[in-house]
């Protein structure tokens, strides 16, 4: 059998709820020879039996089980596997748009310069709905210069295709971040060539109510400052390697005695607050939610009460996507 043009790596956790439309999103892809690599991060639920049950309809999708050991771990493994002149990602409870992956390799194959790419993306709720929509700038100079300057990437870790060859280059995955992964990947790919974006939106990522960013913001942050160190350590001409061994990050769980546990409060207001500006009524219940998760947000109450005056007279507003 002939190697694949993509890999398609998806690192799947307990994923029960969205595995079946994210798998059908991406096989459903067409003009692009594909894989689909699948690594099962020790789930508890349903999800082992979905890929099970999709591996035997589809030979294109690979099942890799591991015990749990996080999405970094098993981004790793799946990027090792992959046969593919490119690896693209996708996360478990996302959906590529038709044509994405086409759309992508199109942009690789047209300029060697490029280590990696991108596309608009649009951010959607638990329930699908539209909540905001990520553009990023035309052109490698400009899209590059944003990521390594402004620091501003791509707007999902799932929406990037990059160069096998220039992911094995710079090191892949580094076990030791548990999170923003991505963001530490991305520099270093845009040492070893550009970055670029498709013009249209091709990816739709989910913002869940337990999402990390929402929950576990404080704790991504010591990883922020290390890859801005790191960074700047690599323009200095220096190897980031001895201050990465010496950094010490918190992990899964992490925290100081007594911490609280993360709550979702503050994701569920989040989704609201996008749901007021489309004037779309189901912002009540998110901001409902977030005032039962954290009574202590008078924002998430002055909010709920304009919502439940204003929502009568709302016309849901759409994206602009068109």
């Amino acid at each position: 059998m002939s190697a694949p043009d993509i890999s398609v790596v998806i690192g799947v956790f307990n994923a029960e709820r969205y595995l079946r439309a994210s798998l059908d999103s991406v096989l459903a892809q067409q003009g692009v020879a594909l894989e689909v690599i699948a690594v099962d991060d020790g789930s508890t639920d349903a999800t082992a039996a979905i890929l099970r049950d999709y591996a035997t309809r589809d030979g294109r999708l690979r099942v890799i089980t591991q015990p749990n050991a996080g999405l970094t771990r098993a981004l790793i493994v799946g990027c090792e596997a992959a046969r593919g002149r490119y690896i693209a990602r996708q996360d478990a409870d996302d959906l590529s748009m038709p044509g994405r992956l086409l759309a992508q390799k199109e942009m690789l194959d047209a300029d060697d310069t490029l280590a990696f790419v991108s596309c608009w993306s649009e951010v959607m709720g638990p329930e699908d709905e539209p909540l905001l929509l990520y553009r990023r700038p035309a052109g490698a100079d400009a899209a590059t210069r944003q990521l390594t300057v402004d620091r501003i990437g791509p707007p999902g870790h799932g929406s990037v295709m990059m160069r096998r060859d220039a992911y094995m280059k710079v090191g892949g995955y580094r076990e030791k971040f548990y999170y923003a992964q991505d963001s530490d990947l991305w520099l270093r790919l845009a040492q070893v060539g550009t970055l670029d974006y498709v013009q249209r939106v091709l990816y739709r990522y989910r913002l869940a109510a337990d999402s990390i960013s929402g929950r576990l913001h404080a704790r991504k942050l010591p990883y922020a400052r290390l890859i801005d160190d790191l960074h700047a350590a690599r323009q200095r001409g220096e190897d980031d390697a001895a201050l990465l061994a010496a950094a010490v990050l918190p992990g899964p769980g992490a925290g100081n005695a007594g911490e609280a546990k993360p709550s979702s409060g503050m994701t569920h207001y989040f989704i609201g607050r996008c749901l007021m500006a489309r004037r779309d009524p189901r912002a009540r219940k998110y901001l409902r939610a977030s005032m039962q998760q954290d009574r202590s947000n008078p924002r998430a109450w002055l909010m709920y009460v304009i919502a439940m005056v204003a929502a009568p007279f709302w016309k849901p507003q759409g994206l602009g996507l068109s």
